[in-house]
């Protein structure tokens, strides 16, 4: 199969900044690390492996097994589960909202990209092993960016009031998109397939994050995938230094604006902080943590 490729510049379909980045331009060095070419994966596993307790291992194997109790994870994932207890073993981690049945295709393409580059660092690393990793979106609360997707030209909505983080979301109404859905898809074995895994995911299950995380398993258990909730007290007890420090010196504040004056020489900024940029989540209810909230929160609590 003849294959012919051309410059991401050439297609006038990413900006200037996107381009100059994908160049490897000497003028954005300034703005990371290090560029995700193969050979660069050397020195961030070096580094990694100075910063990353052991005990932080055995907590988050533990709690995405938790996960993965009423799941039918395949051999491949359960083998990577087993070897994100070794010392050896990295992630590759792909993050995503919970839109529904996967909604635009870059939900699918950015999980396929993590699994080939998996294989592509297994194949160049030997001594170590890479595990793809999505993380689900569970505490993002932007419900209309996720509750419809695109068939036969049709947008399928779910429609219904929502607040707080999605994850927490009941599946009600669910049933009412699939007999939309279903007449879309006509009856041909692939539609059938198609039927049965909307069922499966957001039919058997109570809450979003538990559709969604079946939704995934099925369509990628075989590549090794594994699949984590963060929205979890275990995994937030380990991030309680950078809530710490977020809380008190207003770290990302101060980094990105930072940035920005520096990056607003080469691109339109898009994205500004705040002063404390952070989410307080109860029941069912999210919202921006303001810095007046600050002083009437313990650590403990959040």
């Amino acid at each position: 199969m003849d294959v012919d490729c051309i410059p991401f510049r050439n297609t006038n379909y990413f900006s200037n900044l996107i381009c100059d980045y994908l160049d490897e331009s000497q003028k954005l060095k300034q703005f990371y690390h290090r560029f995700p070419s193969v050979n660069n994966f050397k020195n961030q596993i070096e580094e990694k492996k100075l910063n990353y307790p052991k005990q932080y291992r055995q907590v988050l194997v533990n709690e995405i097994k938790a996960q993965y109790r009423n799941l039918n994870g395949s051999e491949a994932t359960l083998q990577n589960l087993h070897l994100l207890s070794q010392d050896n073993t990295f992630t590759i981690t792909t993050g995503h909202q919970l839109n529904l049945f996967t909604g635009p295709l870059y939900f699918l393409y950015k999980i396929i990209s993590t699994i080939n580059l998996c294989k592509e660092l297994n194949d160049e690393y030997t001594e170590y092993n890479f595990v793809p990793v999505y993380w689900m979106a569970t505490e993002d609360h932007d419900f209309e960016e996720i509750n419809y997707f695109n068939i036969n030209g049709k947008k399928i909505h779910w429609n219904k009031p929502a607040k707080g983080p999605v994850g927490e979301l009941s599946t009600d109404g669910l049933q009412e998109v699939f007999n939309l859905f279903s007449l879309e898809l006509g009856s041909s074995k692939n539609a059938k397939k198609l039927e049965n895994l909307f069922k499966g995911a957001y039919l058997n299950h109570s809450n979003l994050a538990d559709a969604t995380r079946f939704l995934a398993n099925e369509l990628f258990k075989d590549y090794g995938l594994v699949i984590i909730d963060a929205n979890k007290r275990e995994l937030k007890n380990l991030f309680l230094p950078v809530l710490k420090d977020e809380l008190l010196n207003e770290t990302s504040n101060t980094a990105v604006t930072n940035t920005n004056e520096l990056l607003s020489e080469y691109a339109n900024i898009q994205v500004n902080p705040r002063e404390v940029n952070l989410f307080y989540l109860k029941e069912n209810y999210g919202n921006v943590l303001q810095k007046k909230m600050v002083v009437t929160l313990s650590i403990i609590q959040i």
